[in-house]
Order: C-alpha cells, then structure tokens, then sequence
C-alpha cells in the first residue's frame, strides 16, 4: 500500500487521448493528482473521434457520429447541459437508429428499378424483430450456437417474404446494414448469443451533435486539463513494468518505464493503456515487458475488432430529390447473401467487386449537397488501398446505374481509413463465434500486477481503459468514457485507502 504518499505524488501517465484518455485524465486532475501525463501518438487529440471541416465551415464526423442512447448515458448529459446537441427539425428526425430505414430512403436494385416500399418496410421491421430477439437474450435454443448471420438465414426462411426475390435481396441488404453497426466483415463471423451481452440505453439514438460535433464533448473535458499535460505526436514503443519488486517509497525507481519511439522515456507509478483492441492486436504481444499474462493475451486475440469506413462525396449541387435522404442500394448477389458468402470465402474474387459491400449512400447533417457512403470488414480495408480518384469514379458509377438519375461529377471528397491508420487499426471491438465475450472483455480489463500475485509488488502499474474493455458498453464512445474514469477510480480510491 502507497503508505508515505499521495494522489499528489502519484506518477500517472496515460496512453491515448481518446474518450478513454481524457475522460481518466479529467477525471484524476478534478480529485487532486498533480502528476498527471497523457501521451497521443497522433499530431491530434480524440482518437477515434475525428471532427473535420473538409468542405465547408461545417463539421465532417470522419470518426464517431452517434450519441447512442440518452439514458444513463454521461456523454449525452454532458451534451446536453453544454447545449451541444442540434435543436429543430433535423434532431428530432435523427432520434431514430442509426441506418434504420426511414421513410426517405430510396432503395433501388442494380437494374435501375426502385424496390417496391412496401416490401422494404416489411422485410426491415422483420430484421429489426429478429436483431432485437438476440439483444434480447430471447433467441431459441435451436438458433443460440448459431453465427448471428445464419440465425437471421433460418428464422426469416420462415416467413413468407423469403419466398420472393425482392424480400430475400432487401433481407441481404438489412444484413450488410447491420454489418456497419457491428464493425464486421460479415454477420457470418459474429457471435448470435453473444450479442446480448451489449446494453443499449433507452432513449433512442442522437444522430446530429450541434455545430461543434464530438469535438465539442471532447473539449469539454479538457477543460479539465491543463495543456501541458498532453503531449502529442508521442507514439509509445514499450511499456516495462514491475521494475521495483518490493521495497517502498524510499526506492528511487518507478516501476513503469513508458519508452517512445524517438527514445524520450517517462518514469510512472501507473500506466493506463487506452490504445485500440486494434493497435493491441498488432503490437500487444511485443509492447510490454514482461510480456502480458496469457489470459489478456488470447482475449486480445480473440475478441473482433472491424472496420468500418466512410466515403464523404461533396457535389456542387444536390441531385437527389427534397424527401430523400438515403441511396439505397440493392444487389442481385450481395456479399451477405449465404451462397455469395461462401463462394468468395475462398481466394481474392471479392476483391474485384468490393464495392458490393457499401450499402448506399445517405445525407450529411449540415450539408445539403453531400453525402456519405458506409463500407465495412475486408472491402473496406482493400478500399482503403485504393486511390481516392478509383473509388470516387466507382461510387458516380455506382450512383448513377442504380438510380438513373443524371449525377454530375464528384467536387471534393473526403475517405476514411481506419484499417491502415497504424495507431488505430480499425473501428471498434465485436465479440466473434465462439468466444466469450463477457470473459475477454473482463481480462483485458484487469489491471497488473494481478491481486493475488502481487504480494509485496507495487500495485495497479498497469491499467487498461477503452471501449473494448467494456462489458456491455463496447463499440461506444460513452463505453471508452466510462473505462476511463473506470480507472482512474481505481486509482482515486487506492490512494484514499
């Protein structure tokens, strides 16, 4: 126990400045620790939040977009009482899902030819009751050792509109939709039973922050941090911990050294470790010494992290009519349908049709004559590799054959590339067929040294904050959030004791 001193003395550096980051560096700064240090590798603070001004004076998300649920949820309090969130007509209209189907969705096949409304409401309200049965925790025993893609397969072959070609291609597009809210590369990979484990908050959706966007949250936090406490352009090489074995206070050493790769290194007593599941799957095993545990390890392993991209298309004038606000596009042979799936498992095919894989394109908040296409998994990873000038040609391509409308060229255009980016590595976490999820969500959790073996070794050097080490709340920002004050808790309360 830290007898001789206090949270003032207490080293603290934190790795990323992400929702994680900030929110624990707030949140020790506000309780009085003095020594407090974050270090980004980016040249920009936010991590996966990413609020640019590309095109116009208004705000682009290129990274988070959603506050997702109100209840219960600090990043939405916050908004709130800051006055961030959108008023008027739009934000109400945006409380829905994110890429749920509204009444303005235009939905075409690649013949050119609208899908009948009828028969997309129908076929999108039955996915949205067989997604909600495996949040639910509700599915039957039949379906519970199923990927989440073959339980949808089975349970909407009973209903009639299976029957038809129009039902079973809207059905494969609601599964490539679904594809980008679980950061896969297909539901064929995804865990059904596992899904419940993630809570989703009531209160619907808030699509559209005001004018400031997630940068406006984040800077609210850092308020609550003085400026010199966050050093960018500081990407980390290795973390070696558990350099004191016993001893106390008068030792001189802390136990964490924090190596960057310019060689600058920075002596702590806790390290809180906020990088991406993405940027641990790479480098988890080769950052640390000594090594990580086995079980933290195979958790970093096992549990998913996807990606999922956006392709900003800026036009000179809008071309798609007032009521509109998605393209939706609708294939013969989409990559989520189950024979396609298995035709291209094998060998690079797909590669030549990854544009397959974007599920249309909606409107942009705030920019009239814009819109954003969504692209997930390893299409969106063999995009990214592509030249900004191919992908804008496909997508005009794309845009005009589904719905012969005259569109004019692209004006400016702006691409997410989350897989390539070598301090992210993707979007976020999904749990996969077959893993526990609860479990590997827990261990990467943990802090180091484990309780029972730290007899005698100085306690939590190492601490893991993120949204991937959320149980319920992965995927969301207000997950990275509270691990992040989860942590610094932990800290708060060791040197209260």
């Amino acid at each position: 126990m830290s007898d001789c001193s206090g949270p003032e003395d207490a080293k603290v550096v934190i790795i990323g400045s992400g929702f994680a980051g900030l929110a624990a560096a707030a949140t020790l700064v506000k309780a009085g620790f003095k020594n407090v240090l974050v270090l980004e590798a980016k040249e920009r603070i936010g991590g996966r939040v990413n609020t640019t001004k590309p095109f116009t004076e208004n705000i682009i998300e290129v990274g988070a977009n959603w506050i997702h649920g109100q209840k219960g949820n600090p990043l939405y309090k916050i908004a709130k009482e800051q006055n961030l969130l959108s008023e008027g007509a739009c934000a109400s209209r945006n409380m829905c899902l994110p890429r749920s189907v509204s009444s303005r969705d235009y939905f075409f096949k690649e013949d050119g030819k609208p899908v009948p409304k009828k028969i997309v409401d129908q076929v999108s309200s039955l996915f949205s009751k067989l997604t909600d049965k495996a949040f639910d925790d509700e599915l039957a025993p039949k379906h519970r050792d199923l990927t989440l893609g073959a339980y949808l397969d089975d349970a909407f072959g009973e209903s009639p509109l299976a029957a038809t070609e129009d039902g079973q291609q809207v059905f494969e597009w609601c599964k490539r939709t679904e594809c980008t809210d679980e950061a896969c590369s297909s539901l064929y990979e995804v865990s059904a039973s596992q899904i419940s484990n993630y809570t989703a908050l009531e209160g619907g959706f808030f699509n559209t922050l005001g004018p400031g966007g997630y940068r406006a949250i984040l800077d609210v936090l850092l308020k609550d941090v003085p400026s010199e406490t966050i050093k960018c352009n500081a990407p980390v090489k290795s973390i070696r911990w558990d350099l004191v074995k016993e001893g106390n206070c008068e030792d001189e050493r802390c136990p964490v050294q924090i190596v960057c790769e310019n060689g600058q290194s920075f002596e702590a007593d806790h390290v809180i470790v906020t990088v991406s599941l993405g940027v641990l799957k790479e480098k988890g095993a080769t950052m640390f010494e000594p090594a990580l545990p086995a079980n933290k390890l195979s958790a970093i392993k096992n549990l998913g992290f996807g990606i999922v991209d956006k392709i900003f298309l800026f036009f000179e004038k809008r071309f798609w009519p007032e009521d509109c606000e998605g393209i939706q596009m609708v294939w013969k042979e989409g990559p989520e349908d189950k024979d396609v799936y298995d035709s291209l498992s094998e060998g690079d095919a797909w590669k030549t049709t990854w544009f397959k894989k974007i599920t249309g394109f909606d409107t942009v908040a705030r920019h009239p004559t814009a819109l954003c296409g969504w692209i997930t998994g390893r299409e969106a990873l063999y995009m990214e590799k592509l030249q900004d000038s191919e992908i804008g040609d496909t997508c005009l391509r794309l845009l005009r054959s589904f719905t012969g409308w005259s569109v004019p060229a692209v004006s400016k255009m702006l691409i997410s590339r989350w897989g390539s980016d070598s301090q992210v590595r993707g979007s976020y976490t999904f749990v996969p067929d077959g893993v526990d999820g609860v479990a590997a969500h827990k261990a990467l959790a943990s802090p180091l040294p484990p309780k029972d073996k730290s007899r005698g070794k100085r306690h939590l050097q190492v601490l893991f904050a993120g949204e991937a080490t959320h149980v319920n709340f992965y995927t969301t920002t207000h997950g990275a959030y509270l691990t992040g004050v989860r942590e610094a808790e932990r800290l708060i309360s060791f040197y209260a004791d």
